[in-house]
């Protein structure tokens, strides 16, 4: 038997999903029916729930993003992350590494795949796991809304005082979720709208400031 996309799930999140496995066997089968089509989805199967590999109890901080990138080869299940030896980076990823500097002082430790954040408890999450090569946000009516709010929902109920970077509109959506103390958002990285509030909001400083404050090591961004 093949496996199905709720077999790529890490066992750690099995349990908090479960009332969602009806949601992910449905969109499996979206996914199939784009296949069958013609339509190629990013990221791969086996990557779409890549973000979760940090398990529930490790995260410290969630960066919430839109939808993977719809450059093929791009997306690689970590919100803004791509492998370490894409050239060139993509426009969004450039601008945080920019944002980095500016509010640290130094350059991102993190090359491009982010797995330096993620092995620090960074949760790298975007409200849409999937989307369309080469069309942006064409799987935002598919119901990743219900998954993703039950992810976030074990998150903050393991953690309470996690510390939430929410970039862009469908990002704030899940603003409500977290402790109003410990949110930092502003708009999307994206250079459509980077120079309207993302850059010098030095949101990396800012959740170290939070996480110092509620008795947790900084990242080291």
């Amino acid at each position: 038997m093949s496996a199905t996309l709720w077999d790529s799930i890490p066992e750690p999140w099995l349990e908090c999903l479960e009332d969602c496995r009806s949601v992910v066997h449905e969109i499996d089968e979206m996914i199939s029916a784009c296949e069958k089509s013609g339509t190629a989805v990013v990221p791969t199967r086996d990557q779409i729930f890549a973000s979760l590999a940090v398990a529930p109890r490790e995260v410290a901080v969630v960066i919430i993003g839109q939808d993977p990138y719809p450059t093929s080869g791009h997306a690689n299940g970590l919100a803004f992350a791509v492998s370490e030896n894409t050239s060139p980076l993509p426009a969004s990823l450039k601008n945080i590494f920019k944002e980095v500097a500016s509010d640290t002082g130094a350059d991102s430790k993190a090359d491009s795949s982010l797995v330096h954040w993620a092995d620090q408890g960074v949760l790298l999450l975007n409200t849409s796991l999937t989307t369309q090569v080469n069309l942006r946000a064409a799987h935002a009516s598919w119901p990743w809304h219900e998954i993703v709010s039950s992810i976030l929902n074990q998150v903050v109920k393991i953690n309470p005082k996690v510390a939430a970077i929410l970039w862009g509109n469908h990002a704030k959506q899940f603003a409500n979720l977290f402790d109003a103390d410990s949110v930092i958002s502003s708009t999307h990285p994206s250079p459509l709208s980077a120079n309207r509030g993302f850059f010098g909001s030095k949101p990396f400083s800012k959740v170290n400031e939070i996480l110092e404050a509620n008795h947790r090591p900084g990242i080291s961004w």
